[in-house]
């Protein structure tokens, strides 16, 4: 009798783990929701990305913070994007060293805060880029304060405001109760608030995209129409040269963010109990570990984006490949004023 007494405890108290997703028995207190595949993958990817990120970003910021080109708007959100990046590139290392790790919660908090902080200024750099670029193609004899140095500058520090107020929240949840919530960078349970916050972010995302699709429809429009009728073979070419440049900004936007913010929605919702069961919650947590991690390739595409848009960004990698950028850098005040970049556009 006491036997089975004991056998129907253990079947209840397992029960209750699957149910919560942490053990509450003393002889299984660990996390019911494992890494698996991440365990292997994310170190091996955020090292890689980690080391190109910091290399062509590093190298964008030489270009751009010096005379190798004329200032313009787009040159100042092509700055401010880099440095995003190259911050966001920073985080990775400890996101290597404690990925699934008992580290100190605080620490784990402020760097996961600034890794969102960073990558949510770059969608918004990119989106700048993109309003300024489809501005300056389809109206060009218009002036608007979006381009001018004043107005730019002005426009990337109210990006970094805003996003350091919708991160502050996060520093200050609670960490919760539960061997979950004790891991850094791991699924845990979430407060309302920060839920509310996650999937705002969410809806503003595709609202963005809609307009990114809609900003190079118009740009493609504006170019096709600008090559009809010209005889001349080099012009359809350059107009050809000139759509492709165009998507490069939209595809990299796609295929780093929109998987994530897709994924964002159900796993937002696990976290606060309205999908329950333990499968779904460890499916929706690798699932969402893997395209956060393809997020962070947008720091090392990013850069694409500066070679096809900046002609000074461009000559700086030719140069750095043949092991002559200090021989550019010498020369920069030459080059700077006789370049005329596809920024100043």
């Amino acid at each position: 009798m006491e036997s089975v007494t004991s056998l129907s405890v253990l079947w209840t108290t397992e029960q209750l783990t699957l149910e919560n997703n942490v053990s509450i028995s003393p002889y299984l207190n660990t996390c019911s929701i494992q890494d698996g595949i991440l365990s292997l993958t994310l170190p091996a990817v955020y090292s890689l990305v980690c080391a190109i990120s910091l290399l062509s970003n590093t190298l964008a910021l030489l270009v751009f913070w010096t005379n190798f080109q004329k200032c313009t708007s787009i040159v100042i959100y092509m700055r401010s994007l880099a440095v995003a990046d190259l911050l966001l590139s920073l985080c990775l290392p400890f996101r290597v060293a404690y990925q699934n790790n008992n580290g100190p919660l605080i620490l784990c908090k402020i760097i996961g805060a600034f890794f969102y902080l960073n990558m949510y200024a770059s969608i918004m750099f990119l989106s700048l880029i993109s309003l300024d670029r489809y501005l300056k193609i389809t109206k060009p004899l218009n002036q608007y304060k979006i381009h001018s140095v004043s107005w730019s500058t002005k426009a990337t520090h109210v990006v970094w405001i805003l996003n350091l107020l919708c991160i502050a929240p996060f520093l200050f949840e609670g960490s919760g109760s539960g061997p979950c919530s004790q891991k850094c960078f791991h699924f845990k349970r979430q407060g309302y608030l920060a839920a509310s916050i996650n999937l705002t972010a969410v809806f503003l995302f595709f609202n963005i995209l809609l307009l990114f699709v809609f900003f190079y429809a118009k740009i493609s429009v504006k170019l096709h129409k600008a090559s009809q009728g010209k005889a001349q073979p080099q012009t359809k070419r350059n107009s050809t040269r000139a759509i492709t440049k165009s998507f490069v900004v939209l595809v990299i936007f796609i295929v780093c963010f929109v998987p994530y913010h897709i994924v964002r929605v159900p796993y937002v919702l696990a976290q606060i109990d309205i999908i329950t069961g333990l499968p779904w919650k460890q499916t929706l947590h690798i699932t969402n570990e893997l395209v956060l991690c393809l997020s962070t390739f947008n720091s090392c595409l990013d850069p694409v984006i500066y070679f096809f848009l900046s002609d000074g960004f461009k000559r700086a990698v030719i140069f750095t490949f043949q092991g002559k950028l200090k021989l550019l850098m010498n020369n920069q005040d030459r080059v700077g004023n006789s370049n005329r970049s596809l920024t100043d556009i």
